[in-house]
């Protein structure tokens, strides 16, 4: 009877060690295959485009898993964690003041599509016809912020105290002559704002997602085709490229004619352009 109560013994743990060799091997598995993975934290409104790169990149040996987030902070604090590989979300001003207001060990790797923004309205069809006091959405991050006011400035309806000040506030209106309410909203949410407000700054692509106006239809777009707006794939400082996984996806989104065609359609033809070039 002990005998056998032995052998039934040994037999659960073989069973039970067998178990856990056969977990750990799955475990390997998977963790080599995750460490194989690139991850990229993204804008939704960038997706399209970036999902056919990923299509592209596979076909070539990169296996890339792209991951949505919502907001303008989220992304920088996962990628300073270490819980992303990069991120596509950012230009460089916006970067910038992201590391001035941080600790972030963030750099730029490469640069991306860059598009023009524009002041829509789904009121008026002309700035003549906007009412004294009324009520104008813009970005309350510092560099969005000033670059809606640079194009309400170039539109005529304010005057900043340094008019080429790109890191203007609302505190640095000079000259306000409607009396505009700037109603300050996270940047994604410009696109919900315009059906609230009786002038909004507006970004092609979230408004095309939100599908709250037609992107192309602005009052005015602004004239800048500088790319230092250029949206940046993103890494951490210490980054190391194993096996040129970034550079490759970088090159497939930057020269495949079918990105090039998934960014004419999320953007309008004549509102993005490279940004590097």
């Amino acid at each position: 009877m002990t005998t056998q109560t032995n052998k039934n013994k040994l037999i659960t743990i073989g069973v039970i060690v067998a178990a856990v060799i056969l977990g750990l091997s799955f475990w390997s598995i998977n963790k080599n295959k995750a460490n194989e993975q690139l991850v990229i934290g993204i804008s939704p409104s960038f997706a399209k485009p970036l999902q056919v790169a990923a299509e592209e990149a596979k076909a070539q040996g990169v296996d890339v898993k792209l991951v949505e987030f919502s907001d303008w902070n989220t992304p920088n604090i996962t990628l300073n964690h270490g819980d992303i590989d990069a991120n596509f979300f950012q230009h460089q001003p916006f970067l910038d003041n992201a590391k001035k207001e941080t600790d972030f060990k963030i750099k730029a790797f490469a640069k991306g599509a860059a598009t023009h923004v524009g002041l829509y309205s789904k009121k008026y069809q002309s700035f003549d016809q906007l009412p004294q006091g009324g009520t104008v959405a813009i970005p309350n991050d510092p560099v969005n912020q000033g670059r809606a006011l640079q194009l309400l400035q170039q539109a005529g309806l304010i005057t900043l105290k340094d008019q080429n000040d790109y890191l203007a506030k609302v505190s640095d209106i000079a000259q306000n002559p409607k009396n505009f309410k700037f109603i300050e909203v996270e940047g994604p949410q410009t696109a919900r704002a315009i059906d609230d407000v009786d002038l909004a700054f507006g970004y092609p692509h979230y408004l095309r997602m939100a599908k709250t106006a037609d992107p192309e239809q602005a009052l005015l777009f602004d004239d800048n085709t500088n790319t230092r707006y250029a949206i940046l794939f993103a890494v951490r400082e210490d980054y190391q490229d194993k096996g040129d996984k970034l550079a490759k996806f970088v090159q497939v989104y930057q020269n495949s004619p079918k990105v090039k065609a998934a960014l004419d359609a999320d953007f309008g033809r004549k509102l993005w352009f490279p940004g590097w070039k």
